[in-house]
């Protein structure tokens, strides 16, 4: 009858479904009961019945005149009550079946007043829709975000990457073995262990590993160091071999020293003679293209230091002018990184002009005598008064004992006056291998006077980081 929704294409009690009624299509008789072995109870059709195409929801309807409705078939569950007594509100898939059906709440009229234990629960997955294509969850498979078992949440993909900071190679702990000691008893107990035990470096050797880290850092473009004293027989020549040394076995790069000593200079014997050439020679070769062009005008060491020699003959040795100079400048700091310079013992003649103007650094030469340090202070005035200042500030002193034991003359005294004008002081003790005037061989140096040399290189190294582009080339 109309406005009766609760019976809304029912059949009246006891009438038979007129034929095409899908709505009333396989439902019992009134007062009849569910087949024998009919698990699902109401609702089935009959054996070998078909249904009617498009009508599924007449298969969940209820028989008339059953008390209730044991599955809620067809019908949405009664909504359960909130704090209060109210009834919550259903989702829209809980408000409507399938078929356009309006479910029946706890409340319809004619609906299933029954709650709590009396109410009939269906076989697990009754009632509900299919999942939708491509989540996984008809095969069987969870689905990201949903509670896994013991209400724990599943893993998504990509949660790591959205909530959590990305790995890196850097985070990775890393443990580093310790350097085996080289002297002392350090080194004998590593040793005598079996290596199984390492006390590590002393102090002194990671002193000594700083001062090799500062010599060993580069140069930009090539670094020219002059090396001169006002009066002789101080030890210049024997402090540029010893200074070059340090560089060329220490560093990697290529070191050179040059002899523009005017009067018969003996850098060259401070070395095995490789070669006749001197700096003549390498003028008056119009073949230079290539390193090993020079290297046929250079004498070699056993430290890898590599010598230009002066001219042999003193009376032609004069004509070795300030421009020639020059031009052998040119052509060195095109093969080698650091060039050191042996210049005279004075300051007036030909070469000279020409090593001032093109040297970064300097490193005066004194010994420990009043004469050799007022020597020595009369340089740093005359290079004060002739527009080289930039070099007497940044000068490194070098104070060469001449004998063994305490020497005469305060040696602190003569370190505070120096400093006062210059970047740094430097005192090389006595070395009976450097007093004998031959070939150098650092491996036959004391170790405090290696340690000396080290010092003093690390000092000087310590400006080829500065910018020397401003100095006259």
């Amino acid at each position: 009858p109309v406005g009766d929704p609760a019976g809304f294409g029912q059949p009246p009690a006891g009438s038979r479904a007129p034929v095409g009624d899908p709505a009333g299509f396989g439902q019992p008789p009134a007062g009849s009961r569910a087949p024998v072995g009919d698990p699902a109870g109401f609702g089935q059709p009959p054996a070998g019945s078909r249904a009617p195409v498009g009508d599924p929801a007449a298969f969940r309807q209820p028989p008339a005149g059953a008390q209730g409705n044991p599955a809620g078939l067809g019908q949405a569950p009664a909504a359960p009550h909130a704090a209060g007594g109210q009834p919550t509100q259903a989702t829209s898939g809980e408000a409507w079946g399938s078929q356009g059906q309006p479910a029946v709440g706890p409340h319809a009229p004619g609906g299933d007043q029954s709650t709590g234990d009396n109410q009939w629960q269906g076989p697990a997955g009754y009632g509900q829709q299919p999942p939708a294509a491509g989540s996984g969850a008809e095969y069987g498979q969870p689905q990201a975000g949903a509670p896994g078992p013991g209400g724990q949440q599943r893993y998504q993909p990509g949660a790591y990457n959205q909530h959590m900071p990305q790995p890196s190679l850097d985070d990775v702990p890393l443990r580093r073995a310790k350097k085996s000691p080289g002297s002392g008893w350090r080194k004998a107990v590593h040793h005598v262990s079996g290596g199984a035990i390492n006390p590590g470096l002393s102090a002194e050797e990671m002193r000594l590993q700083e001062l090799v880290a500062r010599i060993r850092q580069p140069v930009r473009g090539d670094y020219r160091i002059a090396v001169l004293s006002l009066k002789g027989g101080v030890g210049k020549t024997t402090t540029t071999m010893g200074l070059g040394s340090i560089f060329a076995s220490i560093r990697g790069d290529r070191v050179i020293a040059v002899d523009a000593n005017p009067d018969f200079g003996t850098l060259s014997q401070r070395v095995p003679l490789q070669t006749r050439s001197t700096v003549r020679d390498l003028l008056l070769d119009s073949a230079i293209q290539r390193y090993s062009d020079v290297r046929r005008h250079t004498s070699q060491g056993t430290s890898r230091l590599e010598v230009l020699a002066s001219e042999r003959d003193p009376a032609a040795s004069e004509a070795f002018s300030d421009e020639e100079y020059r031009a052998v400048a040119r052509i060195l700091q095109r093969f080698y990184n650091i060039i050191l310079t042996d210049c005279g013992t004075g300051l007036m003649h030909s070469a000279m002009g020409g090593v001032l103007d093109l040297a970064h650094s300097l490193v005066l030469i004194s010994s420990a005598a009043i004469d050799g340090a007022r020597s020595a202070a009369a340089t740093l005035d005359w290079l004060s008064l002739h527009g080289h200042d930039h070099l007497v500030r940044n000068a490194v002193v070098v104070i060469n004992l001449p004998r063994e034991g305490s020497p005469n003359v305060g040696i602190q005294q003569l370190r505070e006056y120096f400093l006062s004008r210059c970047r740094a002081v430097h005192i090389i003790p006595y070395d009976i291998h450097l007093s004998e005037g031959a070939e150098i061989d650092l491996h036959r140096l004391h170790k405090t006077t290696k340690r000396a040399y080290v010092e003093l290189a690390a000092t000087v190294a310590d400006e080829f980081s500065v910018d020397h582009r401003h100095y006259r080339n």
